[in-house]
């Protein structure tokens, strides 16, 4: 089996306009997606290595040092699958993308050159 990383994006101009909502519609809504994708998960827990988390705001670092970055990026995971058309198949249906304007995206993960292999 071959490893994948999995991201879940959505436009940042999509969460500035989903943070301007009322809390309590937020919450409503984050609860709703929460447990479609528990229960989305539930039947693919043995494909993925690491279930993932969500991910919080961006540094990004240059030759000239570090700043506030903005992105795309809203979790990951890390699946095992046969290939990345099979992991991509799989996530079609995954409740992340009712979100406006969102995706997910996979990619192969391999050891570098020089590196074990975990």
């Amino acid at each position: 089996m071959k490893k994948f990383l999995v991201l879940y994006m959505i436009p940042p101009s999509v969460m500035d306009e989903w943070k301007q909502k009322p809390a309590a519609e937020r919450k409503e809504a984050e609860d709703k997606m929460s447990r479609e994708i528990q229960a989305w998960t539930k039947g693919r827990g043995k494909s993925f290595s690491d279930l993932g988390a969500g991910l919080g705001k961006a540094k990004r670092i240059t030759s000239s040092g570090a700043t506030d970055a903005r992105n795309a990026l809203a979790m990951y995971a890390i699946v095992q699958g046969e290939s990345q058309d099979a992991v991509a198949q799989s996530f079609a249906s995954h409740p992340h993308l009712q979100i406006p304007q969102a995706s997910i995206e996979v990619m192969e993960l391999f050891a570098l050159p020089d590196q074990p292999k975990k």
